[in-house]
């Protein structure tokens, strides 16, 4: 299960394997109008100045999500939800 502690709470950058074309670094920030029940993060590009926006993927109560866009591949979701739940920041 998805939970405050146990998810990414910040800004943070994915790597994920591309199914089709090169990998890519995707910028993974936590929608403002998230207020815990339902987390949300916007999906972008990485360190561009106008960052292209790629989407959202959304989580429920049991943990569960889904993409919001048409950029990513299942396997491509997959990694970013991943990602998202298993974040640990580095000190």
């Amino acid at each position: 299960m998805l939970t405050k502690s146990t998810r990414l709470v910040k800004e943070a950058n994915a790597w994920i394997k591309r199914t089709y074309g090169p990998d890519e670094i995707i910028r993974v920030v936590p929608a403002p109008e998230d207020h815990g029940e339902v987390p949300a993060y916007y999906l972008y590009t990485a360190f561009a100045k106008d960052p292209d926006f790629l989407g959202r993927i959304l989580f429920d109560a049991q943990g569960y999500w889904i993409y919001d866009g048409e950029i990513f591949t299942i396997p491509e979701q997959e990694q970013l939800a991943h990602f998202i739940i298993t974040y640990i920041e580095r000190v």
